[in-house]
């Protein structure tokens, strides 16, 4: 067989640059500690700023790599782990569920979360945000959409707003039999509101799991939960739950 185009395609330099860096991070640089800047890193291995932020992109989006506000770029500790899948038979918020119910407010879904649930992108739905904290970091942010008809039960006098409210909610959701879920992963990049609560910069890497919830024969919520990238690495396990598992033990001298 002949040679495909595909085959003469240099690698790019960022990606060379990408295994330089690690190599470097492997050997030089402590968990933690806050890499020189851009202008230095690129002076030292001889690139384009560009080019270093490409490989540095890379390094991030792997978990090698953590940018905080104020700080700088420092080396990232290993993945933690923190089990965050429920089983197939239970709704958010039952017993053993790790999050934790911040807020809950009416408003509107995003157009593709109104077509899962079935009502119109001007509907008003319940909107239940909670948070997940592991080892006192935040791990994941959650928005959870209920549409109006699934807890038709709930009133004003049952909790006026705040975390109250997401907790009345979600008791009344688990008032129906629950008949399936189903869950879908894909990688993302932190809104404003996400990277607030996740504590990282707008636009980090992260890694969005969205999980519908069935009764009756319809979608009765939708689950719309962001993970940071850099500390989580999800599996899916033979009961169809999401896990987040310690990643490869890392140590630089």
């Amino acid at each position: 067989m002949g040679t495909t185009q595909l085959e003469t395609v240099p690698e790019p330099k960022y990606w060379h640059l990408k295994t330089v860096l690690t190599e470097a991070l492997d050997s030089e640089f402590a968990v933690g500690e806050i890499l020189p800047n851009e202008r230095e890193l690129a002076a030292r291995f001889g690139v384009a700023r560009a080019t270093l932020r490409q490989a540095l992109e890379q390094l991030e989006l792997e978990g090698r790599l953590q940018r905080r506000r104020g700080v700088g770029t420092t080396v990232a500790p290993p993945r933690m782990g923190v089990a965050v899948g429920s089983a197939q038979g239970t709704w958010p918020g039952a017993t053993g569920d790790a999050w934790q119910p911040a807020d809950c407010a009416p408003g509107t879904a995003p157009p593709a979360v109104a077509r899962m649930l079935g009502v119109r992108p001007d509907e008003q739905v319940h909107v239940v945000r909670r948070t997940r904290v592991s080892q006192g970091q935040p791990v994941a942010a959650e928005l959870l959409y209920v549409p109006m008809s699934a807890v038709a039960e709930l009133t004003g006098m049952d909790a006026p707003s705040g975390a109250a409210r997401a907790r009345v909610v979600l008791r009344e959701l688990a008032r129906h039999d629950l008949e399936g879920q189903d869950r879908a992963v894909e990688l993302g990049s932190a809104r404003a509101d996400d990277a607030k609560a996740l504590d990282r910069l707008p636009g980090a890497p992260v890694l969005v799991v969205t999980t519908r919830f069935f009764t009756e024969g319809r979608t009765a919520a939708v689950s719309v939960a962001t993970y940071r990238a850099d500390t989580c690495r999800l599996t899916f396990g033979d009961s169809g739950g999401v896990e987040i598992h310690h990643g490869p033990e890392r140590r630089a001298s």
